[in-house]
C-alpha cells in the first residue's frame, strides 16, 4: 500500500519531460510580456548556439529570435528569443518575449496568479503581492532543440477560490480592458468574444456596447444586432429567432458611439447576407444551410 507521501509525489511530478526543463514560477513578468531565462538554463540549452546574436545582441526584429512555442498542445507563433548586455547586469540576458494568443492563453490557465497579477498592477505593484496573497502555480519549459521549439506545460495550478466568478471574468471585455490598462494598451481595440450557451447569459459580465451575433443550431438560423446592454437585450423576445441556442459579441469601447455601434451592426448584417440565404434578396454565395433571419438589410 502506498503512503499519504508516495501519492503525493507521483501526482505532482511529471513522467513525460523529453528535453532539458526548467520549472518556473508563474509570476507576474511571465503574465505580462514573458520571462528573463537564468544564466543556467541558458547554458543548458545552448541558446547561444540557436539563437545566435551579434555583439551579445539578438532584437525582436532580428528574423533570428523569432521561435514557436507549444502550449496545451497548440503551436503559438510571433514569440520571440531576444539577447542583450545591460549595463548593470555583469552577464548577458536572455529573455523570452510571448505574443498576446499566448498570454491571453496563459491567464486563462493560470486565473489565481493573473486574479494576483490583476490586483498588483491595481495597486500599482507597491509591496510583495506574493506575500500579501501567497500560493505557488508553475510552468515546466522545456526547449526542443531538434524543432527549435519551447513546450510549456502548466504543471502545477491553483484552484479558484470562487471558481463560477473567476470563470467568468477570465476573458470578459472588463477584464480585458483592465488588462489593457496594466500593458498601457491605448489603441481602439474591440473584444472579441467566442461562443456561448443561452444558459450562460445571466453569467454574462461587462457585455456593453456590444455587436452580437445569435445562432439556432437546430433551425440552422443566424440573427446580428447591436445593444447597450447585451444581458438586458437578449433576455426579450426575438420574433425572427427565438429559439436561439449560442450567442457571440465583439465589445466594442465605451466611448463608441450608438450610431458608430449601429453601423457596425449594419455592415456585419450586409456582409453575411452576401454569403447566406436571407429575406432581402441580396445576391448571396450560399455558402452554408444557415441562414440570416435579419428583416432589415441595407441593399
Amino acid at each position: 500500500m502506498k503512503s499519504k507521501k508516495s501519492q503525493a509525489t507521483a501526482k505532482s511530478e511529471r513522467s513525460n519531460v523529453k528535453f532539458i526543463m526548467w520549472r518556473k514560477k508563474v509570476d507576474n513578468s511571465l503574465l505580462r510580456y514573458g520571462t528573463d531565462i537564468p544564466r543556467w538554463t541558458a547554458k543548458l540549452w545552448e541558446i547561444d548556439k540557436y539563437f545566435p546574436d551579434k555583439n551579445g545582441f539578438l532584437r525582436k526584429t532580428d528574423p533570428e529570435s523569432h521561435v514557436l512555442i507549444n502550449f496545451l498542445k497548440q503551436d503559438f507563433d510571433n514569440n520571440h528569443l531576444t539577447s542583450s548586455l545591460p549595463k548593470k547586469r555583469a552577464n548577458k540576458v536572455h529573455r523570452l518575449f510571448f505574443s498576446d494568443e499566448l498570454i491571453e492563453n496563459l491567464r486563462n490557465s493560470f486565473v489565481m496568479s493573473h486574479m494576483r497579477n490583476i490586483e498588483s498592477a491595481l495597486q500599482g505593484d507597491v509591496g510583495n503581492i506574493e506575500k500579501e496573497i501567497p500560493f505557488w502555480e508553475f510552468l515546466d519549459i522545456e526547449f526542443d532543440y531538434i524543432s527549435k521549439k519551447f513546450i510549456f506545460t502548466d504543471h502545477y495550478k491553483q484552484e479558484p477560490t470562487f471558481p463560477l466568478l473567476f470563470n467568468n471574468l477570465s476573458g470578459s471585455p472588463s477584464m480585458k480592458i483592465i488588462e489593457d490598462q496594466i500593458l498601457n494598451k491605448k489603441k481602439f481595440r474591440i473584444h472579441k468574444q467566442d461562443w456561448k450557451t443561452r444558459e450562460n447569459l445571466n453569467l454574462e459580465i461587462g457585455a456593453f456596447n456590444v455587436v452580437y451575433t445569435l445562432l439556432d443550431e437546430n433551425n440552422k438560423s443566424i440573427y446580428v444586432g447591436e445593444a447597450k446592454d447585451l444581458k438586458k437585450r437578449l433576455l426579450q423576445n426575438y420574433k425572427s429567432i427565438p429559439k436561439w441556442t449560442h450567442y457571440r459579441y465583439d465589445a466594442l469601447p465605451k466611448d463608441v458611439s450608438d450610431d458608430v455601434r449601429v453601423a457596425i451592426e449594419r455592415m456585419v448584417i450586409r456582409g453575411l447576407a452576401s454569403l447566406l440565404k436571407n429575406k432581402s434578396q441580396i445576391t448571396t454565395k450560399d455558402i452554408s444551410n444557415y441562414k440570416l433571419t435579419n428583416d432589415k438589410i441595407d441593399k
